[in-house]
């Protein structure tokens, strides 16, 4: 069995299990599935998020690919050359990400968006795998400029937890960096959630910053300026 295979029966998380067939039986043409991560397969950059949206992923079966915290993602993944186009629509809109992978902390669609610690524990064994071969194929290709961009707090202490460290080891802050693994930062930010958006706690300026950020550390300076886009701010 494939880990694609194996991803796709997944059942640990009985709570989750239970509610995916319910929204399956509510929705027929929904995904309703742990969704798969979607990239290239040796990114340089890997975006994580909290989970699967009710009407976007679980949907279309596409990380962020539908819902309104999409919208904002995959248009600023465009504007730094990580996506050939800014919009996702659904899972053939013929969308393709550059250098980039995006996954989620929890796999299948929680009741109202919150997973609970267990589950979201349960699920890391996933993201732990994904890290293990990500490194082990930079390592191989000499690669030391690979950057986790970590869609709030969740996916912050998913990723420290996954990459052997303590859920706590490093503290979560808005365009914080961490050398969480050789050749692999860690940069946090505000989850592109509707309701961060909309009060402003998130700004797109600041989801910018992020990416250049990433950009700067994957390509370096001279290869950032050579596309035309800003440096990073401090934030």
């Amino acid at each position: 069995m494939t880990a694609e295979t194996a991803l796709l029966n997944c059942k640990q998380c009985p709570r989750l299990a239970d509610f995916l067939h319910e929204v399956a039986v509510q929705n027929p043409g929904y995904f309703c599935k742990p969704v798969q991560p979607f990239g290239v397969d040796q990114p340089r950059l890997l975006v994580v998020g909290l989970a699967p949206g009710m009407h976007g992923a679980n949907r279309t079966g596409r990380p962020f690919t539908g819902d309104h915290a999409g919208i904002l993602l995959y248009e600023t993944l465009h504007a730094y050359g990580f996506a050939n186009r800014p919009q996702s629509v659904s899972a053939d809109d013929g969308l393709q990400l550059i250098d980039c992978r995006i996954t989620n902390a929890v796999k299948c669609l929680p009741p109202q968006n919150k997973p609970l610690p267990n589950e979201i524990r349960t699920c890391n064994t996933w993201l732990s795998s994904e890290l293990a071969d990500w490194q082990k194929a930079a390592s191989n290709r000499s690669a030391s400029n690979n950057v986790i961009v970590a869609l709030g707090s969740i996916a912050h202490e998913s990723c420290l937890r996954a990459a052997g460290h303590k859920a706590k080891a490093f503290t979560f802050a808005h365009g914080a960096e961490h050398a969480i693994l050789p050749g692999i930062t860690l940069i946090d930010s505000y989850h592109c959630s509707r309701y961060n958006t909309q009060t402003r706690r998130l700004t797109p300026d600041m989801f910018h910053s992020v990416f250049a950020r990433a950009r700067e550390l994957v390509d370096g300076k001279e290869s950032m300026a050579k596309c035309g886009l800003e440096p990073a701010r401090v934030i």
